[in-house]
């Protein structure tokens, strides 16, 4: 499951998190990804100059205005979601990689 959390700090509550995390539902609802992406409130994330706080998995991300919800969705977390979805091969593993030989032999 794809975790994004989503500042609810004085300061980013201001600045419109509750809007952006009902878009970011809205969103995972419209793409049936209900299951897949979960959405979580913290306290403080210490960027609270810079605007609504946001980590998708590992990454984290500030200035988001909720009027970006849809574009910041789209860009951050539906490749992340494709990512996970993803079937590795066997030619995907990295010891195969690490003995991929390249150009002609």
């Amino acid at each position: 499951m794809l975790l994004i959390t989503i500042c609810v700090g004085s300061s980013c509550s201001l600045r419109g998190s509750d809007d952006l995390a009902s878009d970011l539902f809205r969103l995972i609802e419209k793409e049936k990804l209900e299951g897949l992406v979960d959405i979580v409130g913290a306290f403080c994330m210490d960027a609270c100059s810079k605007g609504v706080s946001v980590r998708v998995g590992d990454q984290e991300f500030s200035g988001i205005r909720p009027e970006e919800a849809e574009k910041f969705f789209y860009k951050e977390v539906i490749p992340r979601i494709k990512t996970k979805l993803t079937p590795r091969t066997a030619d995907d593993s990295p010891a195969t990689l690490s003995h991929r030989k390249e150009g002609p032999t």
